[in-house]
């Protein structure tokens, strides 16, 4: 499964055409990506044929959320499904850097019938194993976004293995500085289910570049050379 950030809707036609599996439709990808507008999800839903699963994420200070920012989440939930997303992507800690378990069991009740990922906010945690075994418990959580933590993914291959061991149930994503150089050896070394990029395939690597769709279906086609290999 390779999933893609898409950020408008040129990104999403590209994205499709290019042969992905997956739009993680997003606004604001230089703040780490934000909840869409109402319009860019629906005309992305209607744009493509393949699933797209939307960030829930109101701002990017932090995964820490007041109960009214917690309700604005909940709503924007509401209002993706009824746009018929595929799935929802969001992450919730407490000031101690945990998963905020009430935050979560709040937003999870909103996500009945589509798939729910929980992104990279756990790689905030001291303990991402820990954290993957913690959501674990809730069988409406499909995906866990992650580098294994901070800093290069590289150096966080054996903690992504780890994940991918433990958790069967759920799909590790693994992302966060994937590109064409490192796919290879992260997918060798983690046999992680899923991979997630983003500005790898963008023109100058930057959160306001263009999809390289050339570059794209380069990265496609070595990850599903490699695939058919193991």
């Amino acid at each position: 499964m390779i999933e893609i950030i898409a950020a408008t809707i040129e990104d999403v036609k590209r994205i499709e055409e290019s042969g992905a599996d997956r739009i993680e439709l997003v606004s604001a990808l230089s703040e780490g990506g934000l909840t869409p507008s109402y319009s860019l999800i629906k005309r992305a839903v209607q744009s493509v044929k393949i699933p797209v699963n939307v960030m829930i994420r109101p701002h990017g200070k932090s995964f820490i959320y007041t109960d009214e920012e917690i309700e604005v989440m909940v709503e924007d939930i509401m209002i993706a499904k009824e746009l018929n997303v595929n799935g929802v992507v969001f992450g919730v800690l407490n000031i101690d850097n945990e998963i905020c378990i009430p935050s979560l069991e709040k937003l999870l009740k909103a996500c009945d019938g589509i798939d729910v990922t929980f992104h990279r906010a756990i790689d905030e945690l001291t303990d991402q194993v820990k954290g993957i075994e913690v959501l674990a418990g809730y069988s409406q959580i499909n995906n866990v976004l992650t580098s294994g933590g901070k800093g290069n993914i590289l150096k966080n291959i054996p903690v992504i293995k780890n994940m991918v061991e433990k958790e069967k149930h759920i799909n590790v994503i693994a992302g966060g500085g994937l590109n064409l150089g490192n796919i290879i050896e992260v997918m060798i070394k983690t046999k992680a289910p899923q991979y997630h990029f983003g500005t790898a395939i963008r023109n100058d690597k930057s959160t306001f570049g263009d999809i390289n769709t050339h570059k794209l279906r380069l990265l496609i086609n070595l990850i599903r050379k490699q695939k058919s290999i193991t």
